[in-house]
């Protein structure tokens, strides 16, 4: 694995605040309705990210999650303000503001969605591996999912393919605690979301997802042993949302204490303790990363709020083919 330095801190502090920022910054914007329809925050998960992305190689490896995804391509190289833009619904997004809050994607970044369809993404990402395993591509896919769509037939039907196939996928629940407001507890006798691999003779395991670090080690394993060519890997990323399921989630399924708990284990908190405990930053330093985020996340506004909404002729361009079609209300 890629040796975590000092420099790997300060790039998942400053990055982890950033991705929680802009975040922060949506839910605000919404509540203003700037942003419309549904909005899934990623407050609280963002370590997930910061150790992925340490071990992939963004040269040729791929990502596809579902629809709490607006942070993932920004990490994966997407401009920030080209996200916020679509979130708005603007022709300068990444899908000229037709695909919004739940379907970001970038096939430049190889980041493949943003799916609204609850484990949708899940054959899709062992798609993709079968891809780049048929034209011997040498990259691998992280498929990510939350544990509510690991209850969906699809998982099953992709695993048996899968493994069959020795597809170089990683599949990745984001066992957050809650499907929606439903518990793990609540759908299933077993809490161990990572033992749907052991059916499947899969590698399979549990991780600290608030802990990038961790992260980052159990990715490595997974990503090796899959270009390696041995294979699928199954991974529980155990985390926390401090949001709710989406901005309408009223979050009566959980108290204030449970959620007071885990922000204990923040993982933005856990990686600037050990800035100052190594003595990799200094205060100042900090508080210049801190106002750099600042400053990126209102650059990231002004772009969004200034850009201009596409024309409504956008809508049958990007669904028909360009010739003329008599029942259309408007000439393509």
């Amino acid at each position: 694995m890629k040796k975590i330095t000092k420099a790997t801190y300060l790039k998942w502090y400053e990055e982890m605040l950033f991705w929680r920022k802009f975040e922060d910054k949506l839910a605000q914007v919404y509540i203003q309705q700037k942003v419309r329809g549904f909005l899934h925050l990623y407050n609280g998960q963002e370590a997930i990210l910061a150790g992925a992305l340490h071990v992939m190689d963004l040269s040729k490896d791929k990502m596809i999650t579902a629809y709490r995804n607006h942070v993932q391509p920004i990490g994966m190289g997407v401009d920030p303000k080209k996200v916020m833009a679509e979130l708005y619904g603007k022709k300068t997004g990444t899908s000229m503001g037709m695909g919004g809050s739940m379907h970001i994607f970038s096939k430049e970044h190889r980041f493949y969605g943003g799916h609204g369809i609850v484990g949708g993404q899940i054959p899709l990402g062992a798609g993709l591996a079968f891809a780049d395993k048929y034209f011997k591509r040498d990259a691998v896919t992280l498929t990510f999912l939350g544990d509510g769509a690991a209850r969906q037939g699809s998982l099953h039907e992709t695993f048996t393919m899968a493994v069959k196939w020795n597809l170089p996928v990683v599949f990745c629940v984001e066992n957050n605690g809650y499907a929606m407001g439903t518990s793990v507890a609540r759908t299933s006798k077993s809490t161990e979301i990572w033992k749907l691999g052991l059916g499947y003779d899969m590698p399979c395991g549990p991780v600290d997802a608030m802990n990038p670090e961790k992260v980052a080690e159990a990715l490595d394993e997974a990503i090796v042993r899959a270009r390696k060519g041995e294979g699928p890997t199954f991974l529980e990323l155990k985390t926390y949302r401090y949001r709710g399921h989406s901005m309408s989630d009223a979050q009566q399924y959980r108290t204030k204490e449970e959620v007071a708990e885990y922000q204990k284990i923040d993982p933005i908190t856990q990686v600037k303790d050990i800035l100052k405990e190594k003595k990799y930053a200094t205060d100042k330093e900090i508080k210049e990363m801190d106002k750099r985020v600042k400053d990126l996340v209102a650059e990231c506004e002004k772009f969004a709020e200034e850009s201009e909404f596409p024309e409504i002729q956008t809508m049958y361009d990007v669904v028909y083919e360009q010739k003329d079609y008599p029942f259309l209300p408007h000439k393509l």
